[in-house]
């Protein structure tokens, strides 16, 4: 549920120009989720939003023009263990099964961790597939997945 809120506010605040949390909150509903004022907060200090000026003269909420590593692994983290629930392969594809509705969000934290063992990964609802150059490669991810999610 988190990971897919997360999602939905960064594609909310890339799609729309959002100044305030109650804007967020709003557009959040328009989409069918509703969140406290608590959850907003938080997701949006978990996320690094940060407010730029827009050439209007307002405030608008980003991402951070520099994510470090850190916060990549960071972020990855809290969706693997909000959403993963099991983890397999087969040849050089490893699978990971997630929460309904948060594979899209999962994969694009992990695909934002720029693993060079990684060719790309696709998500549906559910599931990601990600594409391993190697499959001598894979338990070695496998493990770094699992580690991840402590």
């Amino acid at each position: 549920m988190k990971a897919n809120r997360h999602a939905m506010i960064i594609a909310i605040i890339k799609e729309q120009i959002i100044g305030t949390q109650e804007g967020l909150g709003d557009a959040l509903k328009a989409r069918g989720v509703l969140v406290t004022q608590a959850t907003l907060s938080r997701d949006i200090k978990e996320l690094g939003l940060v407010k730029i000026p827009t050439t209007e003269g307002y405030y608008r909420y980003s991402l951070p023009q520099e994510r470090t590593p850190g916060d990549l692994t960071r972020r990855a983290q809290r969706m693997l263990e909000d959403s993963m629930v099991a983890v397999d392969s087969a040849a050089n594809i490893i699978v990971i099964k997630t929460m309904s509705g948060s594979a899209h969000g999962l994969a694009d934290a992990l695909d934002d961790l720029d693993w060079p063992e990684v060719v790309g990964s696709v998500a549906g609802d559910n599931t990601i597939m990600m594409v391993v150059r190697d499959q001598d490669q894979v338990q070695k991810l496998i493990s770094r997945l699992q580690q991840l999610r402590r």
